[in-house]
């Protein structure tokens, strides 16, 4: 088969797109069921368990719920703006799943050497940095366009909130720029193929790991960071006016995001596809090698989707103001440090 043939990329590169999105769907709807199900442990109750064995249809009875729900539309809300802001939250939580790199190079029949990423360039992190972030306009505009003063609140809560933790997000990511000197995901994870796979970022940014994953849990909405939509308040937040499917759509974003950071922690910090000694079972380049490297990937990636599930459980909620003080008091300072430590280190060829 000809590669190189136009019509064929974009071809292929739909079809890669078309299973990408639908595989994250999957997990993300099993990962809605197994929170509802890991929290029934946690919380010494059973969870869902009627619908399908052990409650595996559950996701999709959730889905026709969503479809068959009345769907109610506020008299005086900007009513495009309205059906628009759901829209801007799923679609800027689904575009970044083009750049990440699930797997190593392989070579297959007929198509020779293929890269298992979908879409790679050399400023693939600022593209994730740049589209992630416009998820904010999703939340502030539903909570302006549904014309309620609770819905407001809620919405400028939760962008005060993303916007804060972005900061501290992005700074935890820079030694990991530093180091690597490149912003191609692709190239960041072969450079954490050394020691036999388990060259690994985490060791030394370690602390810029540990801020990364507390903003990422604080700009997903999550426990303890779960302010702007907590079920416990009195009204929800930003999407209170919403229901039926654009409400899902909400709740989609959430849990696609949720996946997203998985992903990017994975890639940036876990060695992405890399797994420890797997080199010296398989030939680099081979499909086994290939096949564990995809394997090795999903399972860091759902070790991270169990910690929010377990933080869930386990945490107890901030207060607004506490949330606000530890994102600029102590993050933010904690990232800045650790760009000039990481660049200190570099310039003196440690790292």
């Amino acid at each position: 088969m000809d590669l190189s043939n136009p019509y064929i990329q974009a071809a292929l590169q739909f079809l890669a797109i078309f299973i990408t999105f639908n595989v994250v769907l999957m997990i993300v709807a099993y990962t809605v069921l197994a929170e509802r199900r890991i929290l029934g442990f946690i919380q010494g109750r059973l969870g869902p368990n009627r619908v399908g064995p052990g409650g595996v249809l559950q996701p999709f009875a959730d889905l026709l719920k969503f479809i068959f729900k009345e769907e109610i539309v506020p008299d005086k809300s900007t009513r495009f703006v309205y059906f628009l802001a759901p829209v801007i939250a799923v679609t800027s939580a689904m575009m970044t799943l083009i750049v990440y790199p699930f797997g190593p190079r392989v070579t297959l029949p007929y198509f020779g050497q293929v890269e298992l990423v979908i879409a790679r360039f050399d400023i693939a992190l600022l593209y994730v940095l740049a589209v992630t972030s416009i998820g904010v306009y999703g939340i502030v505009l539903a909570g302006w366009a549904s014309n309620s003063k609770y819905s407001l609140m809620g919405g400028l809560r939760s962008s005060a909130q993303m916007i804060s933790y972005e900061l501290s997000l992005g700074l935890s990511l820079v030694g990991v720029i530093l180091m690597s000197g490149t912003l191609d995901l692709y190239e960041i994870v072969e450079q954490q193929s050394g020691w036999y796979g388990a060259k690994w970022n985490i060791f030394p940014q370690f602390i810029g790991f540990i801020v990364y994953l507390t903003s990422a849990i604080a700009e997903t909405n999550r426990v303890p960071f779960d302010l702007p939509e907590a079920e416990t308040e009195l009204v929800a937040g930003f999407h209170t006016e919403y229901s039926a499917l654009k409400f899902a759509l909400f709740f989609m974003a959430e849990y696609i995001n949720m996946f997203t950071v998985s992903v990017l922690a994975t890639t940036l910090f876990l060695g992405g596809w890399n797994v420890p000694g797997l080199s010296l079972l398989f030939a680099p380049g081979s499909v086994p090698f290939a096949v564990f490297s995809v394997i090795g990937f999903f399972v860091k990636v759902f070790f991270f989707l169990f910690l929010y599930i377990w933080l869930r459980g386990t945490l107890p909620r901030f207060r607004f103001d506490q949330l606000m003080a530890f994102g600029w008091k102590f993050l933010l300072p904690v990232a800045l440090l650790n760009v000039v430590l990481t660049a200190t280190l570099v310039w003196l060829g440690v790292l």
